[in-house]
């Protein structure tokens, strides 16, 4: 029984020894790539004169803070940078134009400095206006929208897998500038997907002589590329209902 017990306790960790698992070391700084979504939008023929936007703000409107057992915490569920990530989506897709606007006392500033500098009989370009202006926000995040695992365990020895599902929902809508017309209004949700997988061997193997052995890992999807893609999602999707509509169209 005492070998049949560590021919399993060694079957069970040679088993976990074979699961990819996150590499330890620290690696290098990447530019996030473009998601296949986009790359097949930027493949699509694209308007002649890219379409003047701006975006104010696209705020977290959900106002909840990360969940931690027994801790006060003040750190956001949600990416606070979304208009950051709104603006480099538009970029990308090479309908919109966006023009800066949430830090427009900064660029005024700038301005201003560049004025006083410069020659009287010199002017400054006038700042460019959008046609479209963004809006909307993170309106929720949902915690625990699904959740399971199996497991099983024998005579000290185990192996478990549990997985959770969360969710996060956004609306984005298109407004007509001149006439404040909101043209279009989509909404996008996006799982965010969490597992956890471990395997454990505790057994007495004799008076006084306790055998233990644990792995395991866990992976958690990072909220902010799920906002990111669910942003992506919802400006694909007033690209072509705009289309549709009869608002734009590619050349």
């Amino acid at each position: 029984m005492r070998a049949l017990t560590l021919f399993f306790a060694a079957l069970t960790l040679s088993g976990c020894a074979a699961i990819n698992k996150p590499d330890i070391f620290t690696e290098a700084a990447e530019i996030d790539p473009i998601s296949p979504e986009m790359l097949a939008l930027q493949q699509q023929p694209t308007p002649k004169f890219a379409i003047p936007v701006a975006v104010y703000a696209f705020r977290d409107q959900t106002g909840q803070y990360k969940p931690q057992a027994n801790v006060s915490s003040f750190s956001t569920a949600v990416t606070q940078g979304a208009t950051s990530m709104l603006v480099q989506t538009l970029l990308n897709t090479g309908w919109f134009d966006p023009v800066e606007r949430e830090g427009l006392q900064n660029l005024l500033t700038e301005r201003k400095i560049i004025r006083q500098q410069q020659d009287k009989d010199q002017e400054l370009p006038t700042l460019a206006h959008a046609r479209l202006l963004f809006e909307g926000g993170i309106i929720a995040y949902d915690t625990d929208t699904s959740t399971g695992g199996i497991g099983l365990e024998y005579y000290g020895i185990g192996v478990s897998e549990l997985f959770r599902k969360d969710q996060i929902t956004l609306y984005l809508r298109a407004v007509d500038a001149h006439t404040g017309k909101v043209l279009i209004s989509v909404s996008a949700t996006k799982q965010i997907f969490s597992q956890e997988l471990r395997a454990g061997f505790f057994r007495y193997l004799s008076l006084n002589r306790l055998a233990e052995a644990e792995t395991g890992y866990t992976t958690n999807e990072p909220v902010q590329l799920c906002v990111k893609q669910a942003l992506e999602a919802a400006v694909i999707e007033i690209i072509e209902r705009g289309q549709q509509k009869g608002y734009w169209s590619s050349t």
